[in-house]
Formats: C-alpha cells, structure tokens, sequence
C-alpha cells in the first residue's frame, strides 16, 4: 500500500489512505475475512497520527468495505460486500444525484425506463412464481381505494423492483436499485395528484401478464405505454404550476 505525504491535511491524508486501502481489496492484495494491520502498524507504514487511520477506517466502514470486531481476536477486517447489502447506498447516492443536480422529470424518466425496458427480455425468459406473485400481489394492493397515496408510491417501486429482479441479474438489480428507488419516488411526487390509479393498475397487469406469459415484446409494450403515461401526467402537471406560478 502507498505511504501518505505528512505535508497534507489530517483530511486529505484519511481519505488518501482509505483509497490506498481500498484499492488493495479491489484489487485482490487483501481478501474478504483478512485483517487488517493494527492501528498503530497503520500509522507507523502511512506515518501519520493514530487518529488519522482511524478517520481513514470509518470512510471504509461506511462504504461497508470493512467490519470491526470487539474483543481479544477484534480489530478491522476485510468486509464481504454483497449487492444487496449495498443496494441502500446507490439508492442514496442516485437520490442525491437527482436532488443535487436538478435533473429533470423527462431526463429521470427517460432514463428509468430505458433500463427497464433492457430487463424485459431477461425477465421475460427468467421470471420466477415469487417475482410474479409479488407483482401480482402490489396490483391487488393498489386497486384498493383506500389505499394511501405514500402506500399506493410504496407498491409501485415494490412492483418495479419484483420486475427487475425477475431478470435473474444481481449487476442489473444492483444498479436499477438507484433508478427505481430514487427516480420512481420522484416521479410519483410529480404526478400521484394527476393520475389515474386505474390507469396504472391497468398498465401494471398488462406488463405481468406479459412476464407470465414470457412474452418480451408484450413486456416491453406495457413499459413503453408506462413510460408514455408517466410523461403525460408530468408535462401536464408542470404546465399546470407553471400556469399558476408554483
């Protein structure tokens, strides 16, 4: 591992020596259960304070690239980072991305549904009785009337989320976490005053129709409609505060 410069900041040296670290897991030098060297070894290899190393330790704790242990045989080891494990920090990552940066509704969209619409063929092909019953089991709920408007958002990124895991891909779940998790809630905020729930009840039976039928094509019809729908109800709701100066 590299040796951090002393002139730098305590700052700049922590996340220095986080990235040194780090690049040694991704790269094989250390593996998954490995321990890390002490805290004092640390500071006397990168030559800098024992606070600094632990300053580096807590970034990699929070990137889950490592876990701590109490205890005679205690100390920081080499975490083994699953994807679903990391799904909650590339759904905050995507939403502050969003909220950071002003993307608009039609670029969010845009972009959700063009992931999903890569996932129609594999989970066409894929999907399994649990993605389905799932899917089928939101759909029931949203029908019900008295469901609330954060229920009926909740329903739609779980029905979302069942429909992408059915393509049986851990990468493509992993990275369409971020666009249903953060893009999805943004778009229903947008639009949940505007549409019709039967609408969308409507289009969400067509597209689990189209998976029990491992019918792609028909699949990626109901998303394209989706995507269509969804972009409507955005426009008209925008036009409406633009209209009233909101």
């Amino acid at each position: 591992m590299k040796t951090a410069s002393p002139a730098t900041p305590r700052q700049d040296l922590s996340a220095q020596i986080a990235e040194a670290i780090r690049d040694a897991i991704v790269e094989g030098r250390m593996i998954t259960g490995e321990r890390l060297p002490s805290e004092a070894e640390l500071a006397e290899q990168f030559g800098v304070s024992r606070s600094t190393v632990r300053e580096a330790l807590k970034r990699l704790a929070a990137q889950s690239l490592i876990r701590t242990q109490r205890g005679a045989f205690g100390g920081a080891f080499v975490n083994r980072l699953s994807y679903e494990g990391a799904y909650s920090q590339q759904i905050t990552t995507s939403t502050l991305l969003l909220s950071m940066n002003a993307v608009s509704f039609e670029t969010s969209c845009e972009a959700r549904y063009a992931l999903e619409r890569a996932c129609a063929p594999l989970a066409a092909r894929r999907r399994t009785a649990e993605c389905l019953a799932t899917m089928r089991a939101e759909i029931a709920r949203q029908s019900q009337p008295d469901l609330s408007d954060e229920a009926f958002c909740a329903s739609d990124v779980t029905l979302h989320r069942a429909f992408v895991d059915a393509a049986g891909n851990p990468v493509l779940s992993y990275q369409l976490a971020g666009a249903v998790e953060a893009m999805q809630p943004l778009m229903n905020m947008i639009t949940f005053t505007a549409r019709s729930r039967g609408e969308i009840v409507g289009l969400h039976t067509a597209l689990a129709d189209a998976l029990e039928a491992q019918d792609a094509a028909a699949a990626d019809t109901a998303l394209h409609r989706l995507e269509a729908y969804t972009l409507t109800l955005g426009r008209d709701v925008m036009a409406s505060r633009s209209r009233h100066g909101k």
